[in-house]
């Protein structure tokens, strides 16, 4: 097993993007296995630190100046993030470094992403239990954003992926992710357009890159997409494009079916998805309507999972927070999560200069 690479300044790497030094990753502990991911910005590999099992996600530092410091503002933002965010439905970071390239190490989650599970299941229905279980678990990640002032803008099933018996979400990927403020203006055209807040999207900013004012309500309208996914198991706004979605929700109000729904479910979508960003209920609501419903439906089968029933955000234990488009290992065969844990090469490591 080779070293991910040589032992580096860890003390200027800190000082550089001012990481506390026990979230700094020592080289001489990480190594890199198969890929299992790959964005526009970086590339994701299944490796190991201190013998834990972890996702690590190698950043493109890009090309030219101005495109470096871009993609290192925004690595450092993220870190930054990471580091004070934690919590139980949030991928856990490990740690980070920024020599020779920004690494980002998470743990590795198995059971594959919320999309992948959704796809499976197919023409199927989520069972209602399993779909508002799910639904708490991503509302009460977000409400742990939120309290700590930070909007993620790109939530959607793809960022969200399960531990490897497939009962939690976890959200991940904190790429787009930024702190709220009230004074400067932020990129709108942020997030994936299907799942994106009407107020984020504007023919103007995709022809001059307009900033503009908008808050954490965003991550609400887009709670509520994903949560009308979970129902339905189908693609919200079918037979559109992206650019077609957003185009209809922003400017013709347009937003996927709540008829045949119980009458507390369709009350959270249409209250999450209202044009006005100031009428959405934020995460604490949302969390408070989704145990509500629970508790109607609780006498059902199957039982839904303790963990849905009491507020965890305030009571819990720091565990560890979320990092950027870090993926579970790929499902591609449909084995389950367990199979392909033990089916997967065993010892196959590499070298830094083999990943980037």
């Amino acid at each position: 097993m080779e070293t991910f690479f040589s032992s580096d300044s860890s003390s200027a790497a800190a000082k550089e993007f001012s990481l506390d030094p026990k979230w700094l990753v020592d080289p001489k502990h990480l190594f890199v296995g198969p890929k299992i991911g790959e964005g526009a910005h970086a590339k994701v590999y299944e490796g190991k630190y201190r013998n834990q099992n972890v996702a690590i996600k190698i950043v493109h530092k890009g090309d030219g100046p101005e495109e470096v410091a871009k993609r290192e503002a925004r690595f450092t933002r993220e870190v930054a993030m990471l580091s004070r965010v934690q919590h139980k439905n949030l991928v856990k970071f490990i740690g980070a470094c920024m020599e020779p390239v920004m690494v980002v190490v998470t743990e590795l989650l198995l059971g594959g992403s919320l999309r992948k599970y959704m796809l499976n299941m197919r023409p199927r229905c989520l069972d209602m239990h399993v779909a508002v279980g799910f639904a708490l678990d991503i509302s009460r990640a977000m409400e742990c954003l939120h309290s700590h002032g930070i909007i993620h803008r790109d939530l959607k099933p793809e960022n969200l992926l399960l531990t490897a018996d497939q009962k939690t979400v976890k959200l991940v990927d904190f790429g787009l992710a930024r702190e709220e403020t009230l004074q400067e203006m932020m990129t709108a055209e942020t997030g994936t357009y299907r799942w994106m807040a009407p107020e984020l999207y504007s023919t103007v900013t995709l022809r001059h890159g307009e900033k503009k004012h908008y808050n954490h309500k965003v991550d609400a309208y887009s709670f509520a997409i994903v949560l009308w996914e979970l129902l339905h198991n189908r693609l919200p706004f079918e037979g559109m494009s992206n650019l077609q979605a957003a185009y209809a929700a922003a400017f013709k109000n347009v937003r996927p079916s709540a008829e045949n729904l119980p009458e507390e479910l369709a009350l959270i979508l249409t209250s999450c998805w209202d044009e006005d960003p100031n009428s959405r209920p934020n995460f604490s609501q949302i969390v408070q309507m989704l145990l509500d419903y629970s508790s109607s439906i609780s006498s059902l089968e199957p039982v839904i999972p303790s963990h849905v029933f009491t507020s965890e955000n305030k009571l819990l234990p720091p565990e560890s927070p979320g990092t950027s488009s870090l993926m579970a290992k790929r499902d591609d065969l449909g084995e389950t999560p367990k199979a392909k844990l033990a089916n997967r090469p065993r010892g196959v490591f590499f070298c830094f200069n083999h990943c980037y």
